[in-house]
């Protein structure tokens, strides 16, 4: 089963949570081992709304770095300049990358060869786990009551994308809301349906 991690961040609902599974578990234990990276520096990287700036403030918070979130669209020299400093001052050094290392092309020769040794962090695809957690995360996010049956629908049917997953239950939630309904099966069925664009309106 899916577990929750809570994180040292305070936020408007409290404090925040990371939904882990054998798919996050590597990329959890390699940020509380900075000690370990080369040159004590690693590269976050991960497929849109996977949490990666979730894990970088965790990161952060917890006193074990320093992050440059977004890094590969920063100008080059500032990185640069922000790894010198982390390097002198032996604050070990997260950068948050959109882009995975191949296709983050570094024009500087100095930070290329620098970052080309830092430990490459890369979060996958979501295992069942993590999709049954981050299911049921979005879905108290947004007070729905999602009950098993619904979920044990939705799990084998639902694209293993963390920016579908959000996007699946956001459109649960609006459906729920237009039909003045609970989140029952039928209506998982809708929302699965409009996600892959084979959605058609009911009549009654």
């Amino acid at each position: 089963m899916s577990s929750q991690i809570a994180l040292p961040l305070v936020t408007a609902r409290g404090a925040e949570t990371v939904i882990t599974g054998p798919a996050l578990d590597p990329v959890i234990a390699a940020l509380q081992n900075a000690a370990d990276w080369p040159f004590r520096t690693a590269i976050l990287t991960g497929p849109p709304r996977s949490g990666k700036s979730l894990l970088a403030r965790w990161f952060v918070e917890s006193g074990a770095g320093e992050v440059i979130d977004g890094a590969d669209s920063l100008p080059e020299n500032d990185v640069f300049h922000v790894w010198n400093r982390a390097q002198a001052d032996g604050r070990p050094l997260l950068l948050v990358s959109d882009r995975p290392r191949g296709e983050w092309k570094i024009m500087l020769p100095d930070l290329a060869s620098r970052l080309g040794a830092a430990l490459l962090v890369e979060i996958g695809a979501p295992d069942d786990d993590l999709v049954a957690g981050l299911l049921m995360e979005h879905a108290l996010r947004r007070g729905i009551v999602l009950g098993e049956a619904v979920l044990a629908y939705l799990l084998p049917r639902v694209e293993r994308s963390y920016a579908e997953i959000e996007l699946l239950i956001e459109t649960l939630d609006r459906l729920s809301l237009e039909r003045k309904s609970p989140v029952t099966i039928s209506l998982a069925r809708d929302a699965l349906a409009e996600r892959t664009g084979e959605f058609q309106p009911r009549l009654l």
